[in-house]
């Protein structure tokens, strides 16, 4: 049986006032040849479908296309998509019982109400069976009591994801045909000793959990994961992040973008990473003003979008000229930052950050900061605060 595993598309991300609607157009059509070419029986995506919880239309039509498109392989038997924590659970959700028919599987919260172990059948016989796991909200995995401290809230956080795993991989367990029946899980979470960029969020207060690869390879044949935008191994080669198929903020501009490509036989798990043809690139360039000018210079690819960070003595002089050679050679100048200017003040009101390179949650974080509240727990406590009515809107 051969899979095809990918995450964290954010169609409709507006990155910095730019659409990025031809990148994921270019994205899916490539998707859909790659899942033909490949003999690809099953999909899954995990989370982060979209980039907020309300997404621009075109993005709700390149997804709904795309689903469309899946109908008319032969080959494909399911698509299982889990929802991640960008994604609104409404949105994802309205059209599930007709997506239903068309063996697409929405699994939103895996809350009691939804069937989060899915057997893969082929012939009458289970080939696999999946455990789709969504991004685990707060009141599945825990409740919020109140008076509980930042540490006591992450260990009960840790036990509720890790016994929401063990149950599932219970049940699934109770429906293997045999003992070679491989089971595959999805989940929408930061591991231990995986490499995160600038772009993603963290879900849950204190960040990182203490949740490994090896605790979730010592149950499952495969584990795919989602939200963290590198293509990566977390602790054993069967459980993996696919990575962004774009490259989501300047910081992952040096990211090779991939799908994974799982085959499975009997208890034999390959997967090849397999790159994903970029649209756009996006380039980061340091240096002086001289040195920036002449990196400029040998942009030849029109289309990419380039970020600047100017080390110069003659900071505004430098963000001028280099500005005005970007504009003589067609160039797409999205940011360019101050690293260093005249006077120490001036530095510092020059390094100004575009609300479009943050997240809403990031935003709110710098503004907690800006107030240098002396109680951690009471900064912590508004963060969750903020987190928790925030994940209201969304899901609205």
């Amino acid at each position: 049986m051969k899979l095809l595993h990918t995450s964290d598309w954010h169609l409709g991300q507006n990155f910095m006032g730019k659409s990025r609607e031809e990148e994921h157009q270019a994205f899916l059509s490539w998707l859909v040849e790659m899942i033909e070419t490949k003999k690809i029986e099953v999909l899954l995506v995990s989370g982060d479908i979209f980039d907020t919880g309300t997404p621009p239309n075109y993005a709700l039509e390149l997804y709904y296309n795309f689903l469309k498109e899946l109908s008319t392989l032969q080959r494909l038997k399911t698509t299982i998509i889990t929802a991640g924590n960008h994604d609104s659970i409404s949105t994802l959700k309205a059209p599930q019982q007709l997506l239903d028919v068309l063996n697409v599987k929405i699994i939103t919260t895996g809350d009691e109400d939804e069937t989060i172990i899915i057997p893969i059948k082929k012939d009458d016989r289970t080939q696999a069976i999946v455990c789709a796991v969504p991004f685990l909200r707060d009141s599945i995995i825990r409740e919020a009591i109140c008076g509980q401290t930042i540490n006591e809230k992450e260990k009960v956080a840790n036990r509720g994801i890790k016994a929401y795993y063990e149950n599932a991989y219970k049940k699934a367990c109770e429906q293997k045909e045999n003992e070679n029946t491989p089971i595959i899980a999805m989940g929408h979470l930061t591991t231990v000793g995986s490499r995160t960029s600038q772009s993603e969020r963290d879900i849950y207060i204190g960040g990182t959990l203490d949740i490994g690869g090896d605790y979730l390879a010592g149950m499952f044949d495969y584990v795919a994961l989602g939200h963290l935008h590198i293509n990566q191994t977390v602790g054993s080669n069967h459980v993996r992040y696919s990575g962004s198929p774009i490259p989501l903020s300047f910081s992952e501009s040096k990211n090779t973008q991939k799908v994974n490509i799982v085959s499975i036989e009997d208890s034999t798990v390959e997967v090849e990473e397999v790159e994903v043809p970029l649209k756009r690139k996006l380039h980061v360039i340091k240096g002086d003003c001289e040195s920036v000018k002449k990196e400029l210079k040998k942009i030849e690819d029109k289309q990419t979008w380039i970020a600047v960070l100017i080390d110069d003595d003659n900071a505004m002089y430098a963000n001028q000229e280099v500005r005005n050679v970007a504009g003589e050679l067609g160039l797409t100048l999205l940011a360019v930052k101050i690293e260093k200017s005249e006077k120490e003040l001036e530095a510092k009101a020059m390094k100004a950050i575009s609300l479009d390179e943050l997240s809403v949650e990031q935003v709110f974080e710098k503004r907690l900061s800006d107030e240098q509240i002396e109680d951690k727990a009471l900064e912590a406590q508004l963060l969750k605060s903020f987190k928790e009515v925030y994940e209201k809107v969304q899901n609205a």
